[in-house]
């Protein structure tokens, strides 16, 4: 290496030295195919009291709904919770002019699930935790399902 830098590993990199490496990148994306039109998109799910018992994280950008992360809690499962906040996520990812849905998940989540949604599993990587299957799923047509919310 013929310049002289100084490279450290960090288990808590500051907000702006965090920023500097996603707007290198995306400066760098933009440059190379059509820019990426990044946004987040959250959904919440709130009882009552307006206390979180289930959202989905994620963002949509190049035409694709990114999932994240999807979370209902434990008392809540098997409602159909979850299915609506995927519902609604990609409802809005339509809205925004995706045409295209991608997440992972691992063998003991839900992978049943997404697949009853029409996800299909497009790669898998086995001991991601050790011992099991972490799983990537795409879903190449957004209007699957579409009529259901």
């Amino acid at each position: 290496m013929p310049e002289n830098f100084a490279f450290s590993v960090e288990e808590e990199p500051s907000a702006s030295d965090l920023q500097t490496i996603e707007t290198g990148l995306v400066e760098y994306n933009d440059s190379q195919a059509e820019l990426e039109n990044w946004r987040r998109l959250t959904v919440f799910m709130r009882d009552a009291n307006g206390i979180v018992v289930g959202g989905l994280n994620g963002c949509t950008h190049w035409h694709w709904l990114y999932v994240s992360q999807l979370w209902v809690a434990q008392a809540m499962r098997g409602r159909g919770y979850g299915r609506e906040m995927m519902l609604r996520a990609e409802a809005e990812a339509r809205e925004r002019g995706c045409r295209y849905a991608l997440l992972e998940t691992i063998d003991f989540q839900a992978l049943p699930f997404y697949q009853k949604l029409g996800y299909e599993i497009y790669s898998t990587l086995p001991d991601y935790p050790p011992g099991h299957v972490r799983y990537g799923l795409a879903k190449r047509d957004l209007s699957l399902h579409a009529a259901a919310i």
